[in-house]
């Protein structure tokens, strides 16, 4: 599996799709891998050289001691972009991996194509604190099983759960192997974001993605960063939960690709 160091640490990282392409990469959710994105890579990589890799603290990556902050990951992609050759690339992620991504285009306007935010905040409110705090007190508890049954219901939708009770069975146990004390840090990190006064700043096309049943991080949240981001788009998938990049593939693939499409066309002008 290859890795690569940056900034004195190894990170994980994959690459899909034409060696000569546009490439897009992507930064995972705070409890996803390079793994999760296997709706997309397919539909990606089919036109893009396609990006993954997972955070520091995340997964295959290094796990340093915290404390983590989203300049940090910021500043992670920049060295990975560096290693593999990469001066500019088109950058998303969904939730965490949204976050980063929007950090990265405030740090390295020069180095980023495009920008995609899905199902992400640029503060975090007291109520979306509280729901972090119930996922820390399980990783400071390195309980496992605690920690699922306060992510789960609020990270999927009702009906995806009732569909899909083998692939939550799978999750559960991934929980296992979990890293408590770096994923404890990631939530700090994330915990700390506040950069809604600074969204003015990024000048990257942009697409802002909501999903209409996000409990976790409801549409406002995302109504806000594509209001602050000038000529920002804004769509929202429906009945799709925190997940939305699983529960609708097909949709989510879709508002990428149209946009990733529309950034090659303009480009050509």
């Amino acid at each position: 599996m290859p890795k690569i160091a940056v900034n004195d640490i190894e990170i994980y990282y994959e690459l899909h799709g034409p060696p000569e392409a546009e490439v897009v990469a992507l930064s995972n959710g705070v409890l996803m891998s390079t793994a999760s994105w296997v709706f997309q890579t397919a539909a990606l990589s089919q036109r893009y050289r396609l990006l993954l890799y997972d955070c520091r603290g995340m997964w295959q990556s290094e796990h340093p001691p915290g404390p983590y902050s989203m300049d940090m990951h910021a500043d992670d992609l920049a060295g990975l972009l560096d290693a593999l050759g990469i001066a500019a690339a088109h950058i998303g992620g969904t939730s965490y991996g949204a976050e980063v991504s929007m950090v990265f285009a405030l740090k390295y306007p020069e180095r980023t194509k495009s920008l995609m935010v899905t199902t992400a905040v640029s503060h975090v409110e007291p109520l979306l604190q509280g729901l972090i705090d119930t996922w820390n007190g399980a990783a400071l508890a390195h309980d496992a099983e605690r920690l699922f049954q306060v992510v789960y219901p609020l990270t999927f939708s009702s009906p995806w759960i009732t569909a899909n009770q083998e692939t939550l069975d799978q999750a559960r146990e991934r929980y296992q192997s979990l890293d408590f004390d770096a994923f404890s840090a990631l939530l700090l990190s994330f915990s700390q974001l506040d950069i809604t006064a600074d969204l003015y700043k990024i000048s990257a096309p942009t697409l802002v993605v909501a999903a209409e049943k996000d409990i976790i991080k409801p549409r406002h949240y995302s109504e806000i960063i594509a209001n602050e981001i000038p000529n920002a788009e804004f769509a929202v998938i429906p009945d799709a939960g925190h997940a939305a990049l699983w529960e609708k593939a097909d949709v989510f693939n879709t508002l990428l690709l149209g946009f990733l499409a529309k950034q090659d066309i303009q480009s050509q002008d």
